[in-house]
């Protein structure tokens, strides 16, 4: 009796503590802790992030620094305030060299796909839900005041028993200050409050004002149906030097949405497998998929050839159709904006008129255009569209978002186009950075090394043909020969400034621009910013050009009437033996001197300090040429030395 009373009190406890002690140690089934008690205390928006678990990852590896683990948390967005927050936005700052491949509830608000690179930390914006009502207007409805991130990921060199929390967390709306967050080992949190100098707008409209940015994108449902919608994407370039070439646009659809038609645009690949074998295969039995435009999650989109403009079927839509331009407005309104329609079906549960959501992950490019970051899609006031019938009235859309995607400045090894530098008291140029747009695939050049200074008819053939003539040069001129040899700069388009002439009253330079690409760039466009010379600017003769003082006192060229193509790169007179020839353009610029009396030409006054093409910003030299026949050097050791010599042999002389 004993015995069986002993086996019944240890049955007992194994119950009762052997599971706990197994959840203990897999800790993969544990629920985030419950909200400390300073959310009651909190009037803004609550911010909390808690660790829930990690898994060691292959490979096993005895570097502690290397070794990945996989970990889950949740990250809970609450607001506590009397104020609705729009379109909520917050950053955490991963430390531990984070790749995110998963954060259900929220997008990245750069756009970035899956799996994310996240280890200097990253921006979430609410996807589906990216407002957050007050708890008054709910009656304390957690699901419509608060939204929790599932974050799942790897993370490296942080070893047990230790917790990789982030550094920090905050929200990134405006008009909203957060303290440092509280850390209690595997959770932490803050409480954001209003800046009380934030001066708050009131709207009588429920939705967010549009925002500025270099490119702006709305996506407009003007008809909406059960099962599907029509919608329209317009795009309007609003920076002043920004362009887009043969774009292709990009996004993710979230709800199992597909393409049924397209107007104005097309997809690049028109293919309904993904229709058939998934969901919309099911749901819609009767319907005809080789008719479906496109049933891709990301499909890619471009804008149709200018003889398609008239097309009834694709066509006949305003501000289509011009093979993916989009122009600065400087340069050409008319053709700073870009228009198409697509037809959308969706799924179930959306299958109601009101259950409308734009897709995510919006991305934008170009040929040899500059990098634009896209933000994810915000719920604006409906677009207002003029009358179809021809009548003095206004129809809004039945819903409005804006993507706004902004230019961003081109790293080291990362442009499109560069500059060379030469001057008429040289007779040395200096090329391109040395690996000014990728280093590519050549392991036999040294991509650390300066360029080789080069005579000026090197200027005129491929870098991969300029070899002999840079080493013969560098005997000519007794230069250094680096071994290896320096890496080419990989440049699509490069420009050369040349200053020609230096003058009592004034100065000229000659621009030229060679296209190593092998398509031509139609209405192109070139830019300066020459911070000691811009006041003097005085014309450019081939070209067109204005000085925009509003904008960094920027000169602004391009192409006159019948000269606004930049041609590719063709065969020359031998294909065989001879090099390939860039297209090229060329102008001469003149410079006053009565505005700059100052001006010094040795010292480097008349290169320009940023140059841009077709909005791109282009590599340039840190060097520019001097007098001797060199680079522009100042050793200030050697300066000191010449001084004292020249102090001590006119003492002596004394």
């Amino acid at each position: 009796m004993k015995r069986a009373l002993g086996m019944l009190i240890f049955v007992f406890f194994f119950l009762c503590f052997g599971v706990r002690l197994s959840k203990n140690q897999d800790y993969n089934d544990e629920m985030p802790a419950a909200p400390p008690p300073a959310v009651t205390n909190c009037n803004g928006i609550f911010l909390s992030y808690d660790f829930i678990s990690r898994t060691k990852e292959f490979p096993h590896v005895k570097n502690a620094t290397a070794q990945s683990w996989a970990f889950n948390a949740t990250a809970t967005i609450l607001n506590t305030s009397k104020f609705e927050l729009k379109a909520w936005k917050i950053f955490i700052g991963f430390q531990h060299d984070e790749i995110l491949v998963g954060a259900g509830g929220a997008v990245l608000m750069d756009g970035d796909d899956f799996p994310a690179a996240v280890g200097n930390g990253t921006y979430f914006s609410g996807s589906p839900q990216a407002d957050l009502k007050t708890s008054i207007d709910t009656a304390g409805d957690l699901s419509q005041i608060q939204v929790q991130i599932q974050i799942s990921g790897t993370q490296f060199g942080v070893k047990p028993p230790a917790i990789p929390m982030p550094k920090s967390i905050k929200l990134f709306n405006d008009g909203f200050k957060c303290p440092a967050a509280t850390r209690r080992k595997t959770s932490m949190y803050v409480c954001c409050v209003r800046n009380p100098k934030f001066k708050v707008i009131t709207k009588k409209t429920k939705f967010l004002p549009r925002q500025d940015g270099d490119l702006s994108i709305s996506y407009d449902v003007i008809q909406a149906y059960a099962n599907n919608y029509l919608a329209q994407v317009t795009m309007e370039n609003k920076n002043a030097l920004g362009r887009l070439d043969q774009w292709n646009l990009t996004w993710e659809w979230m709800r199992g949405e597909f393409i049924s038609t397209m107007r104005g645009a097309y997809t690049h690949k028109m293919d309904y497998a993904d229709c058939i074998n998934g969901v919309p295969g099911e749901i819609y039995q009767a319907m005809d998929f080789s008719k479906v435009m496109n049933c891709e999650k990301k499909p890619i989109i471009s804008d149709l050839p200018p003889e398609k403009a008239n097309d009834t079927t694709v066509g006949k839509l305003p501000y289509c159709c011009r093979n993916g331009s989009l122009l600065p407005p400087i340069i050409d309104p008319s053709k700073s904006k870009s228009v198409f329609q697509l037809q959308v079906f969706k799924i179930p549960p959306d299958v109601n008129r009101t259950a409308l959501y734009p897709p995510e992950k919006w991305k934008i490019v170009g040929i040899l255009n500059p990098d634009y970051k896209c933000g994810p899609p915000l719920r604006v006031d409906p677009t207002e569209f003029p009358d179809t019938s021809g009548l003095s009235a206004i129809t809004p859309a039945i819903a409005s978002w804006q993507i706004v995607c902004n230019i961003t400045r081109p790293t080291k090894r990362n442009s499109r186009c560069c500059v060379s530098f030469s001057a008429y008291y040289n007779a040395s140029v200096i090329p391109c950075n040395t690996c000014a747009c990728g280093c590519g695939e050549n392991k036999k050049c040294n991509p650390d090394a300066s360029p080789m200074l080069l005579p000026p008819e090197a200027l005129l053939i491929p870098f991969e043909n300029r070899t002999q003539k840079a080493l013969a040069w560098a005997k000519i001129k007794h230069l250094n020969i680096p071994k290896p040899l320096p890496c080419g700069d990989n440049c699509g388009v490069s420009m050369n400034w040349h200053v020609n002439s230096d003058y009592k009253s004034g100065w000229t330079a000659r621009i030229t621009l060679f296209n190593w690409e092998e398509i031509n760039f139609e209405d192109w466009f070139g830019a300066i910013q020459i911070n000691n010379a811009f006041r003097g600017y005085e014309n450019i003769y081939s070209f067109n050009g204005t000085l925009v003082p509003e904008l960094n006192h920027t000169i602004i060229f391009q192409g006159l009437q019948g000269l606004n193509f930049l041609m590719g790169e063709t065969n020359g007179s031998d294909p065989i033996k001879g090099p390939r020839v860039p297209g090229k353009q060329q102008s001469v610029i003149s410079f006053t001197k009565k505005q700059t009396p100052g001006i010094n030409m040795a010292k480097g006054d008349g290169f320009p300090t940023r140059v841009f093409f077709n909005g791109e910003e282009c590599s340039i030299p840190t060097e520019f040429p001097i007098g001797n026949g060199n680079r522009y050097h100042v050793n200030l050791v050697e300066v000191f030395f010449v001084i004292i010599m020249t102090l001590l042999l006119l003492e002596n002389l004394h």
